[in-house]
């Protein structure tokens, strides 16, 4: 036989838990509450009978947390907090935004997938304005008076005033005419063998890294660099891109650019038992100071990308 399912635990049982906590005492959490003492011990029994189990150990002359209790307050403070916090993000969505929100992204990246995100929420909030700056150089946020910048990271965790959006990933690929002419190479070192393309930015940018994918019989990952080269460099990733489709070489692309031409066939992954690891990173993070995070079209910027890149992936 089934056991019931238990209802949900609502943030009243939690915040009257957590005053009653606070104040040892059931009256005078009632008071600070503003509601009725009768009311604080039905959520307290409630909770308690939720968690299946005493959380407060009570005498005539006062209320003590068992160890349950003491246990459980940070969690209900947590719980609370995370509604709170979800509740005022939902507010700031729906709340008129004004004035202008200075944006930097890396220039593909911005061409190809934030471009196509901004227009809806410039509709959410006809009295915004918004400038976007698409540079791959690393501008100086506080004398370029930028709100938020979107830059390449090597987390996929919160930085120190960054915020991850979305997963970048990183394939090498070639056109099928370049393959039937030429092979593909069967391990990194072959690369030396072929001609290869890449986003030129500086003269580090000719070697490539490569991770080798776990198998049952490995024990830990292996890195390979291999220092590529080819007739053609450029410094702009989506002449990469051309370049490769029209059979150019070997190119090393990230998924938002290469991956709808993978699915056309305009071209094919090579080296697919090896995970290319650039210095440009595998997420784009929202980076925002801490003082102008607190301006709430900033804020409201950054969640709605959260929430319409995850849609993406």
């Amino acid at each position: 036989m089934h056991k019931p399912q238990q209802r949900p635990i609502s943030t009243d049982m939690l915040a009257a838990f957590l005053k009653v906590a606070e104040c040892r005492s059931v009256s005078q959490a009632a008071e600070s509450l503003d509601v009725a003492k009768s009311l604080i011990s039905k959520r307290i029994a409630q909770l308690e009978e939720r968690l299946e189990t005493t959380l407060f150990s009570r005498s005539t002359r006062k209320v003590a947390l068992t160890p349950a209790g003491e246990t459980y307050v940070d969690y209900a403070k947590r719980a609370l907090a995370e509604v709170s916090d979800g509740m005022e993000r939902v507010r700031s969505l729906r709340t008129e935004l004004s004035g202008t929100l200075r944006l930097t992204a890396p220039v593909s990246w911005g061409q190809r997938v934030l471009a196509k995100h901004l227009p809806e929420f410039l509709k959410m909030h006809p009295s915004l304005e918004i400038d976007l700056m698409l540079n791959d150089r690393m501008m100086d946020m506080a004398t370029e008076r930028i709100d938020v910048a979107l830059r390449w990271s090597s987390h996929s965790h919160r930085e120190r005033h960054g915020t991850p959006l979305t997963e970048i990933k990183w394939f090498l690929t070639a056109a099928p005419a370049y393959v039937h002419q030429y092979g593909q190479p069967a391990e990194p070192l072959e690369l030396n063998d072929h001609a290869c393309l890449y986003y030129r930015r500086d003269n580090t940018d000719d070697h490539w890294t490569l991770l080798h994918k776990l198998d049952a019989k490995q024990s830990a990952p292996s890195n390979v660099e291999v220092k590529v080269g080819g007739r053609y460099r450029v410094d702009n990733p989506e002449a990469v891109l051309e370049s490769a489709t029209a059979g150019m070489g070997i190119a090393l692309l990230p998924d938002y650019l290469c991956v709808q031409a993978i699915e056309k066939g305009n071209l094919v992954k090579v080296l697919t038992a090896w995970t290319p690891l650039t210095k440009f990173g595998t997420h784009i993070v929202a980076l925002c100071p801490p003082d102008r995070k607190k301006i709430s079209r900033n804020q409201a910027l950054i969640d709605y990308l959260q929430h319409a890149l995850s849609k993406d992936q």
